[in-house]
């Protein structure tokens, strides 16, 4: 089940909103939702439910024996970090390692094939960023396992982040404010976001679709470039629209969750990218990986080893495929590039027009690499927008393609830019943006319902990280 479908938006939701608001006892509300997770999660994984329910009592069960046992914290930390990266190891990287070894050592392994539980990599860096707290003592271990099983199992973040550390929500997990102000809010930011993702994200992904499945030998550069631009914006509303429908679910609920998007594709370098895309997982990086790993304290050469460690984690974190290894490590080239002088000169283009210009065409790239999990693919299309010069002007693919949509692309544009901000802090002030606000609301829900029934293409691409 996904959040912009209609079983969740009509059924689902109301179901649970319905005798949680008319709840008020705090452990009742945290029970309604703990057993609409459970079911949330088994509509779409009824099998691998036990799996995330063994992952959060044995994550819950070494926490608190790091409490009691605190001279061998050390080693419940070591034991944690190694169930936790077995299990996403063998369901997530096994077949990838025998391909792997089959491929360099000209083996013939047969290679299993694994069911890859939905949103087992988000679940289980949250149980890992609970136990690291907790060794560090930025948090104490939690007594009741209740706690750290709605933390982990929180329907809004459970299958597609953000990622959220126990720290940050352990004192709302017993004690929040539901309030209509914070549920109107709530309301709101999913909306905005089921408009992004199936709006924009889905007519943009359909762009995409149609390009990468033509003949490669036939297309321009142009239209590789256009293919790639559509990929960008899909992927983009796609996960960014998740991430504000899981917002303000949160926030309906009672629970502030971080940020995880601020309009990455505004950004003046790669460096900013990061900050701006995924937050909660480059956070998440940062925190506990490249701290840990001596982060920018130990001279040039270690910092710059230090950021290829993680840059390459965060590639394979996306997928069991060398296309992703590649997206991380190109990302993490420029970065490197960046802190090496880069930066500062991007930093003297005062229009920033060459500067956004830049990291645009890094990102854009970037994306094209991380679509296409095929390695013949992936040397045929990216030969095509890089070096296709003798093919590069607008063909009739590109006029057609670009003609019939053209609207859609160019919301994509607009609103990758922060326009809804601009539009949410005029309201106020003047009449006319009041009322445009409330049109947008309305209209784009209408608008969306209606593309749920109408169309059976509502992919969601995050569902196989």
């Amino acid at each position: 089940m996904v959040f912009s479908s209609l079983e969740f938006i009509f059924f689902f939701l109301p179901v649970v909103c319905i005798p949680y608001m008319l709840c008020k006892n705090i452990r009742v509300r945290n029970i309604i939702l703990i057993i609409a997770s459970i079911i949330f999660y088994a509509f779409g994984e009824p099998k691998a439910v036990i799996l995330m329910l063994l992952s959060i009592v044995i994550n819950y069960g070494l926490a608190m024996l790091m409490d009691k046992y605190g001279e061998h914290k050390k080693l419940f930390l070591i034991l944690s970090v190694v169930i936790n990266l077995a299990l996403l190891f063998y369901y997530k990287y096994t077949g990838f390692f025998v391909e792997s070894v089959n491929s360099v050592f000209r083996l013939n392994i047969d290679v299993p094939v694994i069911h890859l539980p939905i949103g087992i990599s988000f679940f289980t860096f949250q149980a890992m960023s609970y136990v690291i707290d907790v060794y560090r003592g930025d948090t104490p271990a939690q007594k009741k396992l209740s706690n750290i099983l709605l933390y982990i199992s929180l329907f809004p973040q459970l299958i597609a982040g953000p990622i959220v550390k126990y720290h940050d929500i352990e004192k709302q997990i017993d004690k929040r404010e539901v309030n209509f102000t914070n549920y109107s809010l709530g309301v709101r930011r999913f909306l905005f976001g089921l408009f992004k993702k199936v709006l924009i994200a889905n007519n943009a992904g359909a762009v995409w679709s149609l390009i990468s499945n033509m003949d490669h030998s036939g297309i321009s550069m142009s239209t590789a470039w256009l293919g790639a631009i559509a990929y960008s914006l899909q992927i983009y509303f796609d996960f960014s629209g998740y991430s504000d429908m899981a917002i303000g679910l949160g926030k309906m609920f009672g629970f502030d969750f971080l940020e995880n998007f601020n309009y990455p594709y505004i950004s003046k370098s790669i460096r900013e990218f990061w900050r701006r895309w995924h937050i909660s997982l480059s956070t998440w990086f940062k925190e506990y990986l490249y701290i840990p790993l001596g982060g920018s304290r130990k001279g040039n050469l270690r910092t710059y080893v230090n950021l290829f460690i993680v840059f390459f984690c965060t590639g394979l974190w996306h997928g069991a495929s060398w296309n992703f290894v590649i997206w991380g490590l190109w990302h993490g080239f420029f970065s490197i590039i960046e802190r090496l002088g880069l930066e500062k000169l991007l930093k003297k283009d005062k229009t920033t027009i060459i500067s956004r210009a830049y990291t645009l065409v890094v990102v854009v790239i970037g994306f094209a690499i991380f679509a296409i999990t095929d390695w013949t693919e992936l040397k045929s299309y990216m030969g095509i927008m890089l070096f296709n010069l003798n093919n590069c002007i607008l063909d009739d693919s590109f006029i057609f393609i670009l003609k019939n949509n053209a609207v859609i692309l160019l919301a994509g544009i607009i609103f990758s830019m922060p326009v809804y901000k601009l539009i949410e802090n005029k309201k106020t002030e003047k009449p006319a943006y009041g009322l445009l606000y409330i049109l947008m609301y309305f209209g784009g829900f209408i608008l969306s319902v209606a593309y749920l029934v109408s169309s059976s293409y509502n992919p969601f691409l995050y569902f196989r990280f």
